[in-house]
Parts: C-alpha cells; structure tokens; sequence
C-alpha cells in the first residue's frame, strides 16, 4: 500500500491507477501454471510497463490496481456487464484524460493448473476483451479523438490484435501443416490468403509471432530470477493452441451468453513457490478427493 502512495505521490493528479505486478505463485503444479507464470511475467514485468512509460493505455488486470477514488467515481467506476471489468477501466481512465502507471510491488496469485479450469477462466478472459473492444470501437471518430493515434493504435492492438490473432491462428497452422504435408506452401485453410510467391509471409508470421511471445516472456522471467523456466516457452505452439480454443468459445457465448462469469476456483495448489508452505491443494483419501477446507471464486 505504501509502494502504490509513493506511485501516486511521484506523479501529478492526471494518474488515477497505479497498478502493480501479478505473479503466479503455483508455477509447480504444471506445466499450464508454468506457462501462465511466464505469460504474466511478459505482461506485467515488461509489457505494461513499456506501455505506462509510453502514456499508452493500460488494459489494468487483477487484483493489484489502486485508484483515486475520486476519479473512480468521475468515470463511473466498473462496467458490471463486461467479464474483464479492469481491462474495460483501464481504457476509459484514458479516453477520459488520466493515465495508469505501474510500480515495482507484487502480488501473488494461483493459476489454474488444470485445462478445464484455465480454459473457463480463459474464455472469459476472451469474450471480456472482445465487449471491450467493441464498446470503445463502437464510435472510432470518438474513440480517436479521446485516445490521439497512438492511445487508438495501441487499443486494436493491444486488445483487439490479441484477440483476433487467437481466432487466426489456428486456420494459418493448418494452412503450414497442409502446405508441408502436401509438400506446396500455402495452400489450406490458411494458405489461401497467401499463396504462392508469398508463401514465406504465411510461415514468417508464425514464426515471428511465436518469437515475440518468448522474447517478452522470457524478458519477464529473467527480472522475475526465473530463468529456470524458460524451458518452457519451447511450448508455446501448444499454448497458443489452446488460446485459439479459448478465444472461439468467447466468440460462441459472446453470441449467446455475453455476461455469463464462469468462475474459478482457488485454493486447489498442490505448491507454493514464493511463499514456501506447504501443499495447500485437494488431496486424495482413499481413491476420493478431499477438497481444501478454504476455497474461493473469482
């Protein structure tokens, strides 16, 4: 609280938000948690930083945002129909003239370390970013004249690119799968919108993507002294899979269930790597779960 203070006090009354660092604290479960450890790494040790350095801004995330409650109130606090509630803040603190910042403090968070979990809580993830990009996109004059060029550029990318992206791609790896499997670059579901001489696109844009990924990531895991995960960005062909599943189920309930809030639960983690207690997840009695005596949902 005192580090957010000193946010607050270091800048001038045009900051609302000073956010902080969200680390994972169960990176042991599995290799999803690992993943997810590095993912959050990348976006809040280097990815909003650079934004906040920038004025860019920020889609806030999680539980580590402290606010001018005046502002808060000026702006009209949270959109209680939107799924990413913060993310959706964090751009209207902006279009209203104030910017977010981020400072070196942490809180630790556990990640879903099994597929059905994290897949829920992904896809609301998802279909959050899609209400909130077409919440600010429904007026583009508007939106561009509040954010400038770069605030409008950075919102589509940010938000939108991010999701149109895990909609893509699984159409451009089938696209490469076909191309090699038939020995003609290019052609397939994905290939069809380049083929030929400009196959090399199609395969460049995968490659560098997956690229950018790991460098950012691993970026965020050498600040956070994690350099013992880095093996596991060699699996981000398969997360980025699983993104494209989450973000095609945000699209299905965003047509048919826009404010459903899939919930998910904590205090399942078999491991703490920050905090060093002991095996706090269900245990197993008998051949039957036994849950944690505290759980909560979020």
């Amino acid at each position: 609280m005192r580090a957010a203070l000193d946010a607050f006090r270091g800048h001038g009354g045009e900051v609302a938000c000073a956010q902080a660092s969200l680390c994972i604290d169960n990176l042991s479960d599995s290799w999803l948690a690992r993943m997810f450890s590095a993912e959050y790494a990348g976006q809040f040790d280097v990815f909003l930083p650079g934004f906040a350095a920038l004025g860019l801004p920020l889609p806030l995330g999680g539980s580590s945002n402290h606010f001018r409650t005046a502002v808060l109130r000026e702006v009209m606090g949270w959109d209680a129909y939107n799924v990413t509630e913060d993310a959706d803040l964090g751009v209207r603190l902006a279009r209203f003239g104030y910017r977010s910042v981020t400072f070196a403090s942490t809180t630790y968070e556990e990640a879903p370390a099994l597929l059905g979990a994290w897949l829920k809580q992904r896809t609301r993830w998802m279909k959050g970013w899609m209400q909130t990009w077409a919440v600010h996109m429904r007026s583009p004059r508007r939106l561009w004249r509040d954010l400038g060029a770069r605030g409008f550029l950075a919102l589509n990318a940010a938000i939108g690119g991010n999701v149109l992206t895990a909609l893509i791609h699984p159409f451009f790896v089938a696209g490469l799968i076909i191309g090699i499997a038939t020995h003609e670059p290019g052609p397939g579901p994905g290939g069809l919108l380049l083929q030929g001489a400009f196959s090399w696109l199609h395969e460049t844009a995968i490659a560098s993507g997956y690229l950018v990924t790991a460098m950012i990531c691993g970026v965020g895991l050498a600040r956070r002294g994690q350099t013992h995960s880095l093996w596991v960005l060699a699996l981000i062909p398969v997360y980025w899979l699983l993104l494209s599943a989450a973000a095609w189920r945000a699209l299905h309930q965003m047509m048919t269930a826009p404010y459903r809030w899939e919930k998910t639960t904590h205090g399942l983690a078999r491991s703490s790597h920050f905090i060093g207690g002991e095996a706090r997840g269900a245990v197993t009695d008998g051949g039957a779960a036994r849950r944690p005596p505290r759980r909560a949902v979020a």
